[in-house]
């Protein structure tokens, strides 16, 4: 993560959402009158978001090292995605491709892509990227700024939510079907560059997707969710391009008992691989999004050495897991 494009959105605080069941209501004929009576849809407990489990999938990735492109690191990660999403019962491919990065490279993308419920017309797609910074540019150390970033909490916790989501999509399915794509090639761009030189999987996932004519109703990302303390404000382009499904997404989370991660406050423009799912996909897509808005700034291992497996709370893990839980099997 990335460039950040400086528009604040003003009157957000005026958004008003619901964190109720929609009521329905139907008339029912009596000798004089129609009387008119309301139905209101029954919630569906969802299966419980392991975080234990989820923790494992996070450190798995950690122990390969940073997943920068080109690197065995980087390709392991791949066959392990892969592996575990078919163990899964996922209908499973790998988007390949190929890309240039800014200073030049050219790089293959792997997106790894998963399916579950595939026959489902109504579909959920939940993403985030896996790939490591190839150099720590934030860290105070200059010694340290170019060295890889490890990438743990920037990448691998969000793809280790989406496992454990995986895993437990196996045991119960939803109504609805729901797509699972690793995301290639995010965390490669220019910081003082065009955003377009930042994620490059997405961007090319979402100038042609997997399946011809791809559509789901909504999509929501995942970055940097494991960190302690973490909190998710209301980023910019998720608000321009998917305000109900933020208000979906925020309002399941402050009911369920998760609002001091799920926080109201408007923030800006982020540059991340949704706002490409938004703009040539055309899927209204959703960032979550660690960001402190009051500091103006990412975690604070952001681009460092130090965002390793010590920076990840099961604590965190399990709210932003439980909440698309919560979401997914309650979609109608």
């Amino acid at each position: 993560m990335k460039n950040i494009r400086i528009t604040i959105y003003i009157g957000l605080f005026g958004i008003l959402f619901s964190c109720s069941t929609p009521e329905k209501k139907e008339g029912i004929q009596t000798e004089n009158k129609v009387v008119e009576t309301v139905k209101t849809k029954t919630r569906v407990v969802p299966p419980d978001f392991n975080s234990d489990s989820a923790f494992v999938f996070v450190k798995a990735q950690a122990d390969m090292g940073p997943r920068v492109p080109g690197s065995k690191a980087h390709d392991k990660c791949v066959a392990y995605f892969e592996k575990e999403l078919k163990r899964f019962g996922a209908e499973v491919s790998i988007q390949g491709g190929s890309a240039t990065s800014y200073d030049g490279l050219s790089w293959r993308i792997d997106n790894v892509i998963a399916s579950f419920n595939a026959n489902a017309q109504d579909r959920i797609l939940l993403a985030a990227h896996y790939d490591s910074r190839p150099f720590s540019d934030n860290d105070p150390k200059p010694e340290n700024q170019k060295k890889a970033c490890p990438g743990v909490n920037d990448g691998a916790s969000g793809t280790g939510v989406l496992m454990e989501i995986a895993r437990i999509l196996q045991t119960k399915n939803p109504k609805v079907g729901v797509d699972i794509i690793m995301f290639d090639l995010e965390d490669y761009g220019d910081d003082n560059g065009d955003p377009e030189t930042w994620c490059l999987g997405s961007q090319a996932w979402a100038k042609s997707p997997h399946k011809s004519s791809y559509k789901a109703k909504y999509g929501i990302l995942l970055d940097m969710v494991g960190a302690t303390n973490a909190v998710f404000p209301r980023e910019g382009v998720s608000v321009k391009y998917a305000g109900d499904a933020l208000n979906k997404v925020w309002g399941t989370a402050q009911r369920i008992g998760y609002g001091q991660f799920f926080i109201d406050d408007p923030t800006i423009e982020m540059t991340d691989d949704h706002l490409f799912v938004n703009l040539f996909a055309k899927i209204p897509c959703i960032d979550i999004l660690h960001y402190i808005p009051q500091k103006n700034k990412f975690f604070e291992h952001h681009h460092c050495v130090t965002d390793d497996i010590s920076t990840i709370d099961k604590t965190t893990l399990k709210a932003v897991g439980q909440t698309l839980l919560e979401v997914i099997y309650n979609e109608d």
